[in-house]
């Protein structure tokens, strides 16, 4: 990922909380029949460290485990919120002109070798840490346990677990850094002014560059 010196991100557990928040990355790996990727929901370990390590599963029917060459690292992306930005928020535009649209967002790469397992033990322990960590902020929490037991292993043995310990771990906090502070205010108050979670979201982590 091209990352200049002025929107990198290198803050491990920064990057960890919000690869929690974003839930879902896309797993790409390269195979017998190319490059192939998949959008998962996945876990973020922060064992072992320095970058700690992703878990998730697959659907058994999806060919991209049964293809992927071990011998190449695999990438996983995480998009967080991202808006456009249009260059009427710019003071500079109405003083120079020289000004045009972007587009501000987060996105964390992980790059690491990926194994992919069918143990029974370790892929219920996916599942019921990705159920927990969903369902634990609902008023009634459904629970692995809720379902008959066979039913859940039969779901089991339809899906492939995978395990990426992260070997490179990159950041992009791309918020306009690189702008005058008339232009970043009235970025903040034109983003402050439009609808939509991901317009608030990207105002609050300008807040905490």
């Amino acid at each position: 990922m091209y990352v200049p010196g002025h929107f990198k991100q290198d803050d491990v557990a920064v990057l960890h909380d919000t690869i929690r928040r974003i839930g879902v990355g896309t797993l790409v790996t390269l195979g017998s029949d190319g490059l192939e990727a998949s959008h998962i929901p996945m876990l973020i370990d922060p064992a072992p460290g320095p970058y700690g390590t992703l878990r998730g599963h697959v659907a058994r029917a999806n060919p991209q485990w049964k293809r992927v060459d071990a011998k190449v690292p695999a990438l996983v992306t995480f998009l967080g919120p991202n808006a456009y930005v249009t260059p009427n928020w710019f003071p500079s535009k109405r003083e120079t002109g020289k000004v045009v649209p972007t587009w501000n967002y987060l996105a964390i790469h992980a790059t690491g070798p990926v194994r992919f397992f069918e143990d029974r033990e370790p892929l219920r322990d996916i599942v019921t840490s990705l159920t927990t960590t969903h369902e634990g902020r609902r008023e009634m929490p459904w629970a692995v346990t809720d379902a008959p037991a066979d039913y859940i292993d039969a779901m089991l043995k339809a899906i492939i677990g995978f395990e990426l310990p992260i070997a490179r771990l990159e950041g992009k906090w791309k918020l306009s850094q690189n702008k005058s502070e008339a232009d970043v205010a009235g970025l903040r108050a034109g983003l402050a002014a439009e609808p939509g979670e991901d317009a608030a979201s990207l105002v609050a982590a300008m807040s905490d560059l």
